[in-house]
């Protein structure tokens, strides 16, 4: 019998290239046999929707097409449900297929994974019953995220280097609570980020050693540092480099609280509300294509 696969397409994920790609992965999953029902989303609420809908379907799998916003929006759906999840990305950051080792500029090559059928379950992120898939930003790099996403030039991740170079003008180390399995630490600092994988900010390795299915928060702490020098922090942030700086530490739990006052947090690329929040772990929540 085939397989029967929902393939959710988001048309406006990567300024349009959700749309282009489409149907490139729906004829790859096509032409290897599988059933394929093309579901587009037409606003932000549909994802859940019909996401909602492919589960009660009886489907054997769900394919998302969009960056990670999309992927957000179907982890609340799919989180704990057992079906499997296959992630075409077509988003500006992509940062959850990174995580996973997802082909990030071949949509035929990463449809092939969902042909393929091998899955893993890998960890969610939690805060107040809403599941993360990337990383908890507060400080530094929640305002360049901020900044990112108001903008309109230019595209890809040179707006985050651009953001970041404007941000760098005024900002000043801040003060943070971080209480980390009822460990609490007072420290200043440039930025926390928690995060289930290593991934943010498209492709930044802010948590380089985290795993994404070891059932632990990872937890990177850059502590005070000059405007020179977290220029200079931010290549290396992609490779992974970062690690091992003096002003850098790096801790992991299973329960971690963040407070600095007047800090948004942000999740998955978007506002996730003021600080403090409180971030747990759903251990192998989300069962994924691989």
């Amino acid at each position: 019998m085939s397989r029967r696969i929902a393939l959710v397409v988001n048309p406006t994920s990567g300024k349009g290239r959700g749309a282009r790609i489409g149907p490139v992965v729906r004829e790859r999953l096509a032409a290897a046999g599988l059933t394929v029902d093309v579901h587009t989303t037409t606003c932000a609420a549909d994802v859940g929707r019909i996401a909602a809908e492919v589960v009660a379907s009886g489907a054997d799998a769900v394919a998302l097409v969009g960056g990670d916003g999309t992927i957000h929006l179907g982890a609340q759906v799919l989180a704990n449900s057992g079906m499997p999840f296959g992630v075409i990305p077509a988003g500006t950051g992509n940062d959850f297929a990174r995580g996973l080792g997802v082909p990030l500029n071949d949509p035929a090559a990463a449809a092939d994974l969902v042909v393929g059928g091998r899955i893993r379950a890998v960890d969610l992120a939690v805060v107040k019953d809403e599941f993360i898939t990337t990383v908890v930003a507060g400080g530094f790099d929640s305002l360049v995220n901020r900044r990112a996403n108001a903008m309109t030039w230019p595209k890809g991740n040179a707006r985050y280097t651009l953001a970041t170079l404007a941000e760098l003008r005024t900002f000043k180390p801040l003060e943070y609570v971080v209480t980390i399995d009822g460990e609490r630490l007072e420290t200043p600092a440039m930025l926390v980020a928690v995060g289930t994988g290593p991934m943010y900010g498209g492709g930044l390795q802010i948590c380089a050693n985290a795993e994404i299915d070891d059932g632990l928060l990872d937890v990177t702490i850059i502590e005070p540092v000059s405007r020179l020098t977290l220029l200079q922090m931010f290549p290396k942030l992609s490779k992974g480099t970062h690690v091992g700086h003096p002003k850098v530490r790096m801790l992991r739990g299973r329960s971690v609280r963040i407070e600095s006052p007047g800090i948004t947090a942000y999740a998955d690329g978007e506002p996730l509300g003021p600080l403090p929040v409180e971030i747990g772990i759903a251990p192998g929540a989300l069962t994924v294509f691989h």
